[in-house]
């Protein structure tokens, strides 16, 4: 794309939560712009869902600009040349369906930034780990030298990053599976996939469909980028060998001591063992750091400090630049977050924890000794609870269950119960 000029021509925006509020200010920032400038927009239409507080908030400065905002209405009309439809409504919408048949092209909000600015991108995806990820990747980047941002599901919207981006900046990406089912040019440097377990079904319609939207991260990599693959997973692991085979530069991530920590079949690898971060990288073998001196904790920490570092390798990053970022990220907000120490007893805030998947890796941070007293409740996503269960009963001294999934979660624990009662 170099620095061609790009008009993007008439525009329908779909959608105005975050996302489509970043788009539509973008399209008002270059509406009808003069020749010099790279990007113009011809015309753009809000299709702003529902009337409620928010949208009429967010629409306001778009109407007073003289901008169409359509509210209550889910059927696009007219012809469009692009519409940028927000995360939130799935691909299997009658609103979708409306947009995509009204518009030349479709896409996600940060596709539209990928056209915009192409260059440097570092994208994450996966169920769990996702933010904790993105971030480190950032604080490794700077720590390196680098100059980088995070965007996406955390910092800026990406569209409001590209269009004030300087040279030589660093985009560190975290990205939904909402997202990235309708990219279709997105060409991350690096691309990194955590993990992929049971969630969203009912935006995706199925988990085979959740995963392919995952792999879309990948869709346009070549042998100039690096894509990081949690390799534990055997469909995982199969897309990352169809990568190898594509000429792409494939990291397989291990798992912890004791765990087939190294991947056999990949030439490049991130794995732990005998306690060391290590990572076999162009045929060199690196040891990173000591496990121990992470101040995030539990298993799957570890395989987001791997990713991380994998990343910060692939674009230039030292090595003792990189140990150092290990050893000085912070926990991430309400991701086994420390919250202090009251009478002897310790708390932490696991609040992101949203699915079964990521309460069963926080339980890692933990020894069956430390005594756990876990909080379990929240809105019920209907998904099995007998793993979940079972952990609890192993790790945890007691566990209380609260808020509307409260009676399921009661129901769950007194069916599983054991001689080993909480």
């Amino acid at each position: 794309m170099g620095l061609d000029r790009i008009d993007l021509g008439n525009v329908a925006i779909i959608g105005l939560g975050v996302s489509g509020s970043a788009a539509a200010q973008f399209c008002l920032n270059h509406l009808k712009s003069a020749e010099t400038d790279r990007v113009s927009v011809s015309s753009f239409t809000i299709y702003a869902g529902k009337r409620v507080p928010s949208t009429e908030a967010a629409a306001q400065r778009f109407i007073d600009a003289g901008i169409d905002v359509i509210f209550d209405c889910e059927e696009v009309e007219g012809g469009f040349d692009l519409a940028v439809v927000s995360p939130g409504i799935s691909e299997n919408s009658g609103f979708y369906a409306s947009a995509k048949r009204a518009s030349a092209d479709i896409v996600s909000e940060p596709e539209l930034a990928f056209r915009i600015s192409p260059a440097d991108w570092i994208g994450i995806t996966g169920t769990n780990g996702k933010t904790t990820t993105t971030m480190l990747v950032d604080h490794l980047l700077r720590t390196c030298g680098f100059d980088s941002c995070t965007v996406g599901n955390i910092g800026d919207p990406c569209i409001t990053a590209a269009d004030e981006r300087p040279a030589g900046r660093f985009f560190s990406a975290e990205l939904s599976s909402y997202q990235l089912a309708t990219t279709a040019q997105f060409k991350p440097r690096v691309g990194i996939l955590l993990n992929v377990t049971p969630d969203h079904l009912s935006w995706h319609g199925s988990h085979e469909a959740y995963r392919q939207a995952k792999f879309k991260l990948f869709a346009n990599m070549d042998a100039d980028d690096c894509a990081i693959i949690d390799c534990q997973d055997p469909a995982d692991r199969a897309f990352a060998s169809e990568l190898a085979m594509r000429g792409v530069k494939v990291v397989a991530l291990g798992g912890p001591d004791g765990m087939g920590c190294r991947c056999d079949g990949f030439a490049d690898l991130a794995f732990v063992e005998d306690g060391v971060l290590k990572v076999l990288f162009d045929g060199k073998e690196l040891e990173i750091c000591l496990a121990s001196e992470l101040q995030i904790k539990g298993e799957h920490n570890l395989q987001n400090a791997l990713a991380a570092c994998s990343a910060a390798l692939a674009v230039g990053g030292s090595l003792e630049a990189i140990a150092e970022g290990l050893r000085t990220f912070s926990p991430v907000e309400h991701r086994i977050e420390p919250c202090g120490t009251l009478h002897g007893v310790r708390f932490y805030n696991d609040s992101k924890a949203t699915n079964v998947d990521a309460v069963l890796k926080a339980l890692t941070a933990f020894s069956v000794d430390d005594g756990v007293i876990i909080l379990l409740g929240g809105r019920d996503k209907g998904t099995d609870l007998s793993e979940l269960v079972a952990d609890c009963y192993a790790k945890c001294k007691a566990v209380i269950c609260y808020g509307e999934s409260k009676e399921r979660f009661l129901e769950a624990f007194s069916s599983g119960a054991s001689e080993a009662d909480l």
